[in-house]
């Protein structure tokens, strides 16, 4: 009888281990399922803030990583939404580099604190001085600011990023849903003033987020299960 015991004994404690890290793959993966964790970020020409609000100002700043290991970034040229016209655009100076805006008339004139605009930005050019360049493994950041932003779901910046050695690379591609683009433009969300936010939520603009919650917390109860389930196994050996 005690040889017996011995032997089941043994089984069990040799079978916590590989338990322990079954519950921990398992957990992970979830985790990763749950979050996106572990996802390589691409180095592409972004917008940042994502999100700004309708009718608001806002500071831009495009940021232009160097995918090249062998040629530098000399010029950025960063188109305005065409369909989306924004009445005031001004320049923050960036050390190094020279900036050029060229305007565009428009159709239709937009009201901007109650004078008709007739004239928007349309292209604004950043050119490198010598020695200023986006050298391999480096960024930059060009900084604008515009308003009011229109009553749009999104703003599309296409941009071209020039290289030292005669490339350009077009980063034009529009978001489309479910799909991975080679060259996505940078993308500009936005959301409704504060009244229509509350009117948003009220039906059920929220609900993306409690979704993810409720994903999160149905993963640590699947832990909590599990680690509870080992626990008993251990006590009843």
């Amino acid at each position: 009888m005690h040889a017996i015991r011995a032997r089941v004994g043994s089984s069990g404690a040799s079978s916590r281990p590989r338990l322990l890290t079954r519950v921990a793959v398992v957990v992970a993966a979830a985790t990763l399922a749950v979050f996106g964790l572990g996802s390589p970020a691409a180095a592409h020409v972004t917008v940042n803030p994502r999100t700004a609000t309708q009718g608001g100002f806002a500071k831009l700043t495009f940021r232009v990583p160097n995918e090249k290991a062998t040629a530098s970034t000399v010029k950025l040229e960063v188109q305005l939404p065409p369909d989306a016209p924004i009445a005031s655009v001004s320049t923050r100076p960036t050390p190094g580099w020279s900036v050029e805006v060229r305007n565009r008339t428009l159709d239709e004139p937009v009201t901007a604190h109650g004078a008709q605009i007739t004239e928007v930005v349309d292209v604004i050019i950043w050119t490198a001085e010598p020695g200023a360049e986006i050298a391999p493994g480096q960024f930059q950041e060009f900084d604008i600011s515009v308003g009011p932003l229109p009553e749009v779901d999104q703003m599309v910046f296409k941009a071209l990023q020039h290289y030292s050695d005669g490339d350009i690379v077009r980063w034009i591609d529009e978001p489309q849903e479910g799909v991975e683009l080679e060259h996505p433009a940078p993308v500009l969300r936005l959301t409704p003033a504060a009244g229509d936010e509350a009117a948003a939520e009220d039906n059920g603009g929220g609900s993306g987020v409690a979704i993810g919650f409720g994903v999160a917390g149905a993963v640590l109860g699947l832990a909590g299960l599990v680690l509870g389930l080992l626990a008993y196994r251990r006590s009843a050996a």
